[in-house]
């Protein structure tokens, strides 16, 4: 099986940074996508950034400037570094990843999540 476990989320002041980060753990060939997403109360899972196994990213438009996302391959991570961050950045922040896994001498691509990690930023 594989595992994403997320860690670094927080209560952060309007402005203030955070940095998440996530390790992948398991059994796979390799992994494709790496990404952040995030969920507030009431509201519909939205993509933050993602980052691919050569370093090329994609961010929400609403973190565009203020986040960066990127990856160390070797050690199966991936780190989100939030600045500026504001109050409708609160939510729940969840790792994923594109993991390509080998059954029965083949390959196929599996999604993972994590179980996601909170981060506050009062009004």
């Amino acid at each position: 099986q594989v595992q994403l476990v997320e860690s670094g989320g927080g209560l952060v002041q309007a402005g203030g940074s955070l940095r998440l980060s996530c390790v992948a753990t398991g059994d796979f060939v390799r992994i494709n996508v790496m990404g952040w997403y995030r969920q507030a109360p009431r509201k519909q899972r939205e993509l933050v950034a993602t980052i691919t196994t050569d370093g090329s990213t994609k961010y929400a438009d609403s973190v565009k400037g203020r986040f960066t996302i990127s990856r160390d391959n070797a050690k199966n991570t991936v780190s989100l570094q939030m600045s500026s961050l504001k109050p409708e950045d609160t939510a729940t922040y969840l790792c994923n990843a594109e993991v390509i896994r080998s059954v029965a001498y083949d390959e196929f691509r599996f999604q993972y999540w994590g179980q996601g990690t909170l981060v506050t930023v009062p009004e």
